[in-house]
């Protein structure tokens, strides 16, 4: 790589020779919302990314639309470590507002980029500080008003790449993908990237450590982040009707669909969608539509967030009572009440299980990656409508808007389960028909779709009491076996439901059992490997599902202790797990955090030591 000449430093010792840091750092970029800084991000997360660095990339955003302090951290490693970071090596420090804050928080002998506009003091010594004369490229290129403010960010970008050693070529091909093969939009964009580092190799001196060096780890990976990957899962899968009403963390799934449903979902006969996506005056009515289309047969699904899914409960309590098959995604954010609403969480955990008055359990999916998104967004219907009940997917903003580095979408491996559906010859050929009979001793009744022409499928649907025909009854002894045959119904969903992933200590002596789910298992991966450094060996259960399988049953009798880690306050999914196996109530240790952001391997590490050692 060229070496880019001179760093701007405040008086003071300032920095020592270190050797080369190779692909390992975290980079924090503080601008501010609305400025379209998400484009010059991408753009340096991806180049990293086809240079095959392993990267991951979290947007810290506000939910005001504009104006507010963002920032956007990149993380390198080649130990391929992704999950989030507390402290930075590197700052590209472009908000004024921020810009005290965001110094005092980088790690000793980090680097600062910063927009020379910024008057503010430099009061770090240990820092390296490298300029970025924004408005100077500006008036190079004289972009159009209208591009301005957007081109400006470029800038850092052009910098950042030359200091250290992105190749201009990756940011070129990261451009294009994020706008669509676009060359005038690329163009525009590129020619500030030059300028800013032909500015740089003129300009500057390299006096810090950082730098990056192509490498073969992500051949097989892609970048997709976790809502267009469920939303591809749910095309794939047959979805046929999408209720859904915009909320974040949310939309973009619903989104997703619309945007690739023409290429994936259009008969070629016709010519027309073979999926019908509704917009939804609200969340109740989003619900309203996905329960309808799924008691009329059609695979169906809403997609939704903490508010939105307290809006849907009684149409969600009237198909787990009707037994209608129907797929509800809640991408998780911070709550109660509005709460944060760019802010991740795993609060709604105990909320999906039980949803609805009365006795109900609902099915729920924990995705851990924006593959396993791809993979429940089709498996989830099929568990639906197998058990003919609502089936949660839970998700949460971290997986779904950002982009993780993942495995490739795996196409569906079987075909789709439609589940116990009988149509006129099976009516014919049966004699007799009983919408809510226990036929096959598994819980599950038969069910008929409307159109059938023979009357002897003819059923009522109905929220109220009912027997075995569905017949409106209040007998005790008809609410009795329907409640028992429902209940039958859902421990026959313990065997189809995904079995966690289980990872042992290398002795397969570990007495400390983990046990978490979701977005938190990178940080649970690198955690172990800090706390084996420290002497702690450790058995890691993943999860996947709820209600839960034989092994994590086994699991937690088999360690003397074992931490149930998670991102909410009051250790949801330990409370879930104790009433799994109310003996072993007192083997299981809460760690839980709430913050909004997403969980750090430091943090794990720490939470863990402080019990341990307490």
């Amino acid at each position: 790589m060229s070496v880019p000449a001179v760093a701007t430093q405040p008086s003071g010792a300032g920095p020592v020779e270190r050797p080369p840091i190779i692909n390992e750092f975290s980079m924090v970029v503080a601008t501010v919302n609305g400025s379209g800084s998400q484009t010059s991000n991408m753009a340096i997360l991806r180049a990293l990314f086809r240079m095959g660095i392993p990267v991951g990339g979290k947007n810290l955003f506000p939910s005001n639309i504009q104006g507010l302090p963002t920032w956007f951290t990149i993380r390198a490693s080649v130990h391929g470590f992704t999950a989030r970071r507390e402290r930075s090596e590197l700052l590209v420090a472009m908000n004024p507002a921020t810009f005290a804050e965001d110094l005092a928080g980088l790690s000793p002998g980090g680097v600062c980029f910063y927009n020379d506009a910024i008057t503010a003091p430099r009061t770090r010594d240990d820092l390296t500080y490298y300029p970025v004369p924004v408005e100077e490229l500006l008036r190079q290129l004289n972009p159009s008003k209208q591009l301005r403010d957007y081109v400006a960010n470029m800038a850092y970008v052009g910098v950042v790449a030359q200091v250290l050693g992105i190749d201009l070529a990756e940011v070129r091909g990261a451009l294009a993908t994020h706008f669509h093969g676009k060359e005038k939009a690329v163009d525009s964009n590129m020619r500030m990237v030059e300028a800013a580092a032909s500015w740089a190799r003129q300009n500057l001196v390299k006096r810090d450590p950082f730098v990056v060096q192509r490498d073969q780890q992500t051949v097989n990976k892609i970048m997709i982040d976790g809502n267009t990957a469920a939303a591809l899962g749910a095309l794939y899968g047959g979805v046929g009707v999408v209720g859904w009403y915009p909320i974040t963390p949310a939309s973009s799934l619903a989104e997703a669909i619309q945007e690739y449903a023409p290429s994936l979902r259009t008969d070629p006969v016709t010519g027309k969608l073979t999926v019908a996506i509704v917009q939804a005056e609200d969340e109740i009515a989003g619900a309203g539509i996905a329960v309808g289309a799924g008691w009329m047969g059609a695979r169906s699904m809403t997609s939704t967030s903490g508010p939105g899914l307290s809006l849907m409960a009684e149409y969600v309590g009237l198909a787990f009572f009707v037994e209608v098959p129907v797929v509800i995604w809640d991408v998780q954010r911070m709550g109660p009440g509005t709460g944060m609403p760019t802010r991740t969480s795993q609060g709604d955990i105990l909320f999906a299980r039980f949803m609805g008055h009365g006795d109900t359990k609902h099915p729920l999916l924990f995705p851990a990656s924006p593959t396993e998104c791809f993979e429940f967004g089709w498996k989830a219907f099929d568990i639906a409508e197998r058990l003919q009940t609502p089936v949660f997917v839970l998700s949460d903003l971290d997986i779904g808007m950002n982009l993780w580095m993942t495995d490739p979408l795996a196409y569906p491996d079987k075909p789709m389960d439609r589940g116990k559906v009988l149509n006129d010859e099976d009516l014919e050929r049966v004699g007799e028909f009983a919408r809510y009979r226990d036929v096959d001793g598994d819980g599950i009744g038969y069910r008929t779709l409307p159109g059938s022409k023979n009357a002897m499928g003819v059923w009522f649907a109905r929220g109220t009491s009912h027997n075995e025909k569905g017949v409106y009854s209040e007998r005790p002894d008809d609410w009795s076996k329907n409640m028992d045959r429902i209940w039958r119904k859902l421990e026959t969903g313990r065997k189809l439901m995904p079995p966690p992933v289980i990872e042992r200590a290398p002795n397969g002596q570990a007495e400390i059992g983990l046990i978490a789910y979701g977005s938190t298992d990178p940080a649970i991966l690198e955690g172990r490997e800090r706390l084996a450094a420290q002497g702690i060996a450790t058995d890691y259960l993943r999860l996947r599902a709820v209600p839960f399988s034989p092994e994590v049953e086994a699991f937690i009798r088999g360690h003397h202790r074992t931490y149930v880690i998670e991102m909410n306050t009051d250790g949801q999914m330990r409370q879930l797990l104790q009433l799994e196996v109310p003996d072993q109530a007192a083997k299981l240790r809460s760690l839980t955090i709430n913050s909004g952001l997403p969980m750090s391997a430091r943090w794990v590490t720490e939470a863990l030591l402080a019990v341990e050692e307490g």
